[in-house]
């Protein structure tokens, strides 16, 4: 039994660095993306060639994140599915709409507009959803034995709704931070400019949303509330205090890297903190990892395809950063 805990525990760490992983790559480019109306002409350009190389090789996290819950807790998989079927279809609507924009805004210069639209469009879409998924799990989900009990939408809610602004807000604090690396002139002027305002509101809402967490579950109240888990839990929201510090006087300093890096730390203290909330539940007051886990041969054997090819994809990926490195220009990629 103890092996079955141990690879059932690293199964739900794999997933959340897959998750992570995704929020990391993914989020800066669809924070570009909802960034895009505010940019103009060779502005626009040099923003979309930030990102073109890398943004498909970006959502192989998603597939992982997606794909390792179906695989090690299917259980899981089959509950929240049905429970956010609405915002996953939307969620893939709008990076459709937005993959197919990459291509087409430069292939077809007489509708530019269209296809810049559709990928603002899908970027806010596509982000919007990831947070109103996130807000319907951590609400709770209705179960009934081993299946989903709840109604078509019971995922909208004022909580999700304020989980999803707070990641358009973070996304956003994402894409201008990575635009500060990536873009020069009047555009990086503007890139500090937004990073500002997309680091206040991304604080505002991840306040909002602490605050209103605890309120949703009892244990959640319990992790963060009472002794002696407040020792421990503390430690979070005093570190997302002193990055938020940093990430502010960076940006007034005009650093290159330190403003993503300190914004990428947020993330990572926020996905800290959904760990705490959650663990061991993946449907929160329902389900356990444990419940919802694959058997044991199923975790070792999927565990061995893991081991094998997660290593290739970060090489790849880190090859693929390090190659289109540097400053980019408002000329097509293509």
């Amino acid at each position: 039994m103890s092996v079955n805990i141990d690879l059932t525990t690293v199964w739900a760490f794999i997933i959340a660095f897959g998750i992570f992983a995704y929020v990391v790559m993914d989020g800066f480019d669809l924070g570009i993306g909802i960034l895009f109306p505010v940019f103009k002409g060779e502005e626009r350009d040099q923003a979309m060639n930030a990102i073109a190389p890398v943004w498909d090789g970006n959502e192989t996290w998603l597939v992982l994140g997606g794909g390792g819950l179906f695989a090690a807790f299917p259980l899981a998989y089959a509950i929240i599915l049905p429970a956010t079927y609405p915002l996953i279809i939307a969620m893939l609507l709008g990076l459709v709409f937005r993959g197919v924009a990459f291509e087409f805004r430069w292939r077809d210069p007489a509708h530019r507009a269209f296809w810049d639209m559709a990928f603002t469009g899908g970027s806010i879409i596509a982000a919007f959803s990831q947070g109103m998924i996130l807000g319907a799990i951590l609400q709770g989900i209705a179960v009934d034995g081993r299946a989903y009990a709840g109604g078509w939408l019971d995922w909208l809610s004022p909580y999700s709704l304020l989980t999803g602004a707070g990641v358009v807000a973070g996304y956003a604090l994402l894409g201008a931070t990575w635009l500060i690396v990536k873009v020069e002139g009047g555009a990086l002027d503007h890139a500090y400019r937004l990073a500002g305002r997309a680091a206040l509101a991304t604080l505002a809402l991840m306040v909002a949303v602490s605050l209103a967490t605890p309120f949703l579950e009892h244990h959640y109240w319990e992790r963060w509330f009472e002794m002696p888990n407040m020792l421990f839990t503390s430690q979070v929201p005093l570190l997302v205090v002193i990055a938020t510090y940093f990430l502010f006087r960076t940006l007034k300093k005009r650093a290159t890297w330190s403003p993503f890096l300190l914004s990428l730390g947020l993330f990572l203290l926020g996905t800290i903190g959904l760990g705490i909330s959650m663990f061991p539940y993946v449907v929160p007051d329902s389900v356990t990892i444990w419940d919802a886990a694959a058997p044991e041969s199923s975790q070792v054997f999927m565990l061995v395809g893991v081991v094998l090819v997660m290593p290739l994809i970060l090489a790849y990926t880190a090859w693929a950063y390090w190659v289109f490195r540097g400053k980019v220009g408002s000329h097509g990629y293509h």
